[in-house]
């Protein structure tokens, strides 16, 4: 920890502090007893420091630092995203009021209570109703639950589950104890426009100002739950329905170019084994981010020439089969094994990230246009059509299941055409080594004596 000097806070000083390797401590000469505290993370929070009744030394954190600019209406409370101004004035009141009562240990004892009514499964209140959802629809049914779970207030370990963690300030924390039917389509709107205009309450978010997807996304994780417990007969009237969702964007269609291709295989390049082959795989399999990260060794066949992503893994929850192409191959070789389960590693115990500053160096490195990582899928739709690889194979390479494979097509014809899947995945992976090298050779259709695996 680090303590830095006294000093009188404003509100552009405290947006301005930066993290360090060490957390660091600052006093606010501005109200007795306040510090800012900012982790090596980047997330700032407001703390007190004071005796309590009987002598001892004690501290209490009050909420996470309001980045929105916005100020709460009514007064602040314990748990909140505060500005400067409502966490002085929370601070304020919590001095006045330890002078009868014990602050501390009212708080720590309120969530004690919170805790257990949680745990003796308090069936009527949104706490216990949240808790259920996710442990009977949510984690077996959803690929992405962890997420849905993390804007409804709850934070589970990457790997397994095991207890969850409260999010500080988070709807989970703020809504515990009340009763399900007393949420009205007003509570939803106001949290809704919340995460719009300022961020989901309790999470860190990357885009300042207002961000229709935040809004979208709790709006999203909301609807399922209460549709949920619709369906259970847990509440009569879904309050989400009727409600006013933020527009998502219009359908992408961004394609990269044969030149972003080479820069963005450039650009991989220059990152660690672990990061760099994921990434490549992104492009030269189709697969999606998640199925891609998540690649286990056990999904691998003893030949190393198919991997099978099991049902849980993929959008459609069925088994998905991808031949890997030679360049594939070699690419899975050149990671360092350090884990028997996961592939791309750095821990041992859990996937890699490609998060935004992996991204964010690519596109320092590409100067390209926009784009995300999902347009390489688009993309090597995109260009496994322009090389004469028929639709319905192509769909089936990156496990698309609707148009040529849809409909009656779909029951009738239940080819899983792995000759052809290999082939086309073979052929595009020679092609974009022609594409990176400069030297794109003619791409013909290659002819199998030998079934694919």
């Amino acid at each position: 920890m680090v303590k830095d000097r006294p000093t009188a806070l404003t509100d552009a000083a405290v947006r301005k502090y930066k993290p360090t390797n060490k957390r660091r401590v600052i006093r606010d000469l501005g109200m007795k007893s306040l510090y800012l505290v900012i982790q090596e993370s980047g997330t700032k929070s407001w703390m007190m420091r004071f005796r309590r009744p009987d002598g001892r030394a004690g501290k209490i954190v009050l909420g996470n630092f309001d980045v929105s600019g916005h100020e709460l209406e009514g007064d602040p409370e314990i748990g909140q995203s505060l500005s400067l101004v409502a966490a002085r004035a929370l601070a304020s009141k919590l001095l006045r009021e330890r002078k009868r009562r014990d602050v501390i240990g009212d708080h720590k004892a309120a969530k004690h209570r919170l805790r257990i009514k949680v745990e003796e499964g308090a069936t009527n209140t949104f706490g216990a109703s949240v808790r259920r959802f996710i442990d009977l629809h949510a984690r077996p049914e959803t690929r992405h639950w962890r997420a849905t779970a993390r804007m409804l207030g709850l934070r589970y370990a990457k790997v397994g589950g095991g207890e969850p963690e409260v999010v500080r300030g988070g709807i989970f924390a703020r809504w515990a104890d009340r009763q399900i039917i007393s949420i009205t389509s007003d509570d939803i709107f106001a949290v809704v426009e919340e995460a719009t205009t300022s961020g989901i309450p309790g999470l860190k978010h990357r885009v300042k100002g207002i961000s229709n997807s935040r809004g979208r996304a709790l709006a999203r994780a909301l609807s399922k739950l209460f549709s949920w417990l619709a369906k259970r007969r847990r509440i009569a009237i879904n309050p989400c329905l009727g409600m006013d969702v933020p527009r998502p964007p219009r359908s992408r269609d961004r394609v990269l170019t044969q030149d972003e291709i080479r820069r963005f295989w450039l650009a991989a390049d220059a990152e660690r084994a672990e990061f760099s082959a994921p990434l490549k795989l992104l492009l030269l399999t189709g697969q999606r981010l998640s199925e891609v990260t998540g690649m286990r060794f056990s999904e691998l066949s003893d030949d190393g020439q198919t991997w099978t992503i099991p049902g849980e893994r993929t959008k459609n929850k069925k088994p998905h089969k991808v031949p890997l192409a030679p360049l594939v191959r070699e690419l899975i070789a050149s990671v360092t094994r350090i884990s028997d389960d996961f592939v791309f590693t750095t821990s041992g115990d859990s996937p890699v990230g490609l998060g935004s500053k992996i991204k964010n160096r690519l596109d320092k490195s590409m100067k390209a246009p926009p784009w995300r990582l999902h347009d390489l899928r688009r993309t090597a739709v995109t260009e496994m059509g322009e090389l004469g690889i028929r639709p319905d194979v192509i769909e089936l390479v990156v496990n698309h299941i609707s148009g040529h494979r849809g409909g009656i097509a779909g029951v009738y014809n239940r080819s899983e055409l792995l000759t052809e899947r290999r082939d086309a995945l073979e052929r595009w992976a020679v092609h974009v080594a022609g594409i990176v090298s400069g030297k794109q050779a003619k791409v013909l259709q290659m002819k199998r004596k030998a079934k694919a695996r």
